[in-house]
């Protein structure tokens, strides 16, 4: 049964291309993709480059398991080590934040990521493309968890690239 899920990208580190790669990777990968505008904001947890983010949604019928092992060798492939996790730059972050309303706090999925909760950088593009998607936990929808969210600390601005 198809899924809508949604994957959180961001890079620091040669931020377009990268970016720009991973969308046409996904693309190979899950065909048509949703894409919110692309955001700048700085680092969080540590002294570095601003992060350019969005986020990409699509519809699959792939298992949530294997839409994540994708995520990770898009990762690898971009030159992502094992010593770039938490708060460090790289150059490239792809998380599958939400994964229809599965939720899994395993080690291997972690759907839905707190990350829609905790950050501007995810919550803001999910609410561009997916303003009417609730979120599995609350029940919210993406429009009302941003319209609550306290954005005075998490400076963003949209960047223009071509993906």
């Amino acid at each position: 049964m198809p899924v809508r899920a949604f994957v959180s990208l961001g890079s620091n580190i040669d931020a377009e291309a990268q970016l720009q790669g991973a969308v046409a990777a996904m693309r190979e990968e899950f065909g048509e993709l949703e894409l919110s505008p692309v955001y700048r904001s700085p680092a969080v947890g540590f002294d570095g480059d601003d992060f350019l983010n969005l986020i990409a949604g699509f519809v699959t019928d792939r298992s949530a398991l294997d839409c994540a092992a994708v995520m990770q060798r898009l990762e690898m492939e971009a030159g992502r080590t094992g010593e770039q996790h938490g708060f460090t730059a790289r150059p490239l972050d792809l998380d599958m934040v939400l994964y229809g309303d599965l939720i899994d706090g395993s080690r291997e999925l972690r759907v839905p990521r707190d990350d829609v909760e905790k950050y501007a950088f995810v919550l803001g593009p999910l609410a561009d493309i997916a303003p009417d998607f609730a979120h599995p936990v609350t029940g919210q929808t993406m429009a009302q968890m941003w319209a609550e969210f306290d954005r005075s600390t998490s400076p963003m601005t949209v960047v223009e690239l071509s993906l």
